[in-house]
């Protein structure tokens, strides 16, 4: 009788180890600098900004991946990443900074090599605030290449499209603090004609415009709080 007990206590243990195991929801990240860690992006050659030496190169004091808000995320019981798709100075659409052409690491060239996720999260729009890319017009659909220069149309290009390469997966759209207006607006009207989450971010704290320790954990608290309360 006792065998037979400790038998079915390790059957149990074992399905509730499984049944953690297929809980977790695998997220994957579409982002800029905010979202990289030098080793920790695919493809590996996406630019990075955040390193061990980060500290020493920028003064901002995240110097390990383990403080990065993606990171956090991934080490809960609940999430797994799957892949991180980051670039540090890329925009959504195809200007850059000094009005360069960003085709090569731009959010709508990156956004068809996300894995196989349960939910995809875009952290973007500050490089195209920062380097002034030009806002455009409201555009949900007849897109050319070189509407795509313009934010507006490349970040409706951009959710549109998500939505029909990941069909079953979650949206969510994170909104970086701090960013001006036409930015701000524009984000938040394409997300809701899409019926894409958005997560505007507040409080986070920033060393060289990019999140320290503690941003990263005001952003990793946000994300997960919101995450948590739409499951």
């Amino acid at each position: 009788m006792k065998k037979f007990s400790l038998t079915l206590i390790a059957a149990s243990m074992l399905v509730m180890g499984s049944a953690t195991i297929q809980a977790q929801t695998k997220f994957s990240v579409l982002g800029d600098s905010y979202s990289t860690f030098e080793g920790y992006v695919s493809p590996e050659w996406n630019f990075i900004w955040y390193s061990t030496e980060t500290p020493e190169k920028f003064g901002n004091d995240v110097n390990s991946v383990e403080q990065t808000w993606w990171k956090l995320l991934d080490n809960t019981e609940e999430y797994q990443l799957d892949k991180n798709n980051s670039w540090s100075g890329s925009t959504v659409s195809l200007t850059g900074y000094r009005g360069e052409d960003y085709s090569d690491r731009a959010f709508i060239t990156r956004m068809q090599d996300l894995g196989n996720p349960d939910v995809i999260l875009i952290f973007g729009g500050t490089n195209d605030a920062w380097a002034g890319v030009p806002i455009g017009e409201y555009q949900y659909w007849g897109w050319d290449n070189k509407d795509l220069y313009s934010f507006r149309p490349a970040m409706a290009y951009m959710l549109e499209n998500l939505k029909k390469l990941y069909p079953n997966v979650r949206i969510v759209n994170i909104l970086n603090s701090e960013l001006k207006d036409s930015i701000n607006e524009s984000v938040i009207t394409i997300c809701d004609h899409y019926g894409v989450e958005n997560i505007v971010l507040t409080d986070v704290k920033k060393e060289r415009s990019h999140p320290n320790q503690e941003g990263m954990i005001s952003i990793f608290n946000q994300v997960k709080a919101h995450l948590d309360s739409k499951k």
